[in-house]
């Protein structure tokens, strides 16, 4: 028998943490507690997990450090809805990296947490930007976004960050991109002119995609060019669209078609599976920053081998494994195919696994789908 721990006292605690920031201080001690109490309540609550783990002879009774938590890979949210509690919304994955294929789902019993997890990196990387991290701007900024709005598109985490982020820090909001993608280029324009006439800075935010197409438009017909202190949140990146161009190239198109300046483009890399995103620091800290991906202290990230799924050493690409406190309503532990080195906690992405699935992940799906047919 489980020790079953209460959901709602565990999002409650964590929720305050959050709300603290990502400057507050956080001992592995305070991770490992949090840690441990969302397995604890997955297990109660998550009878396939609960298998999964238990094959594993990973319970909180054996279990003393979050590592040894079982890692579930991300493939698994196609076929497994996991959720502690009913969901207050699912979010679906893109879907286009390999055409029909099942779209992943992530069930969240609770918006709130999601939203206290996502605000604090959000202003810290993309709002603030004195190199000690001891400001932020004047007064909210207005966003213009080619990422379609939450009321268009409500199974998208990513809107759903963007509007979150919105109704909390920005003067107003412009959704330029249609729930079937289409780039209003009018409206772009408009509100181009209208920040340039104004001169106040803004944030553009935008995916890989959109962003490519919206240079390659304003190359054939320039616009106003954003004000000085404007900057740019470019995530995701060219699934399934054909398309493929270096991260220096798109930022050199972006930047000629906007005037904001390549180093004040922030990566942001998150995924549907995960309810925290991760940020290039390069407002902070500048141009050297880029490339490197920082973590909420909330959210502790690893690089794995593809065969053995060992911790590789510090530097070392192998498979990135998240565990995410954010996602206490679900699973923490999210074993991804994306490759990536990990130093001092920052993350620098490689792509993802080349060829077949990593063998690694493949035995994991195989134990867990095997877990799913076992009765309770």
């Amino acid at each position: 028998m489980v020790d079953d721990v209460d959901f709602g006292e565990l999002a409650d605690a964590l929720e305050l943490r959050f709300a603290q920031g990502v400057d507050a201080p956080w001992s592995d001690q305070d991770f490992n507690a949090f840690a441990l109490s969302a397995f604890s309540a997955q297990l109660a609550r998550l009878p396939t997990f609960r298998a999964f783990c238990e094959a594993r002879g990973r319970t909180p009774a054996t279990v003393e450090r979050w590592q040894d938590v079982p890692a579930v890979p991300a493939r698994a949210f196609k076929h497994i809805d996991f959720a502690v509690a009913e969901p207050e919304v699912v979010f679906l994955t893109s879907g286009t990296t390999r055409g029909s294929e099942r779209r992943g789902r992530h069930a969240v019993p609770r918006r709130s947490l999601y939203r206290a997890a996502l605000l604090p990196p959000f202003r810290r990387h993309v709002l603030w930007e004195v190199p000690d991290g001891g400001a932020s701007p004047a007064g909210p900024m207005t966003f213009l976004s080619l990422i379609p709005s939450p009321d268009e598109q409500p199974s998208s985490s990513l809107s759903f960050m963007v509007g979150a982020a919105a109704e909390a820090f920005a003067a107003e909001t412009h959704w330029l991109v249609d729930a079937a993608g289409m780039l209003e280029m009018s409206r772009l324009r408009s509100a181009m002119r209208e920040a340039a006439c104004s001169g106040a800075p803004v944030l553009l935010l935008g995916t890989a995609l959109a962003l490519l197409h919206m240079a390659e438009r304003l190359a054939e017909a320039p616009a106003d060019l954003l004000p000085p202190g404007s900057r740019i949140m470019e995530t995701g990146g060219f699934k399934g669209s054909g398309r493929e161009i270096g991260p220096e190239e798109l930022h050199g198109r972006v930047s000629g078609a906007t005037g904001v300046r390549p180093e004040r483009i922030v990566g942001e890399y998150g995924m549907t599976e995960l309810c925290s995103q991760l940020y290039e620091p390069v407002l902070s800290e500048g141009a050297a920053a880029a490339g490197a991906h920082v973590p909420p202290p909330w959210l502790k990230v690893r690089a794995l081998d593809p065969l053995t799924l060992a911790e590789l050493a510090p530097g070392k690409p192998g498979l990135l494994a998240f565990f995410d406190l954010a996602n206490a309503g679900s699973v923490c532990h999210v074993l991804t195919e994306d490759v990536g080195t990990v130093v001092d906690g920052r993350v620098r992405l490689r792509g993802r696994f080349p060829g077949a699935e990593p063998r690694g992940c493949s035995r994991a799906m195989d134990e867990l789908m095997a877990s799913a047919r076992t009765p309770p």
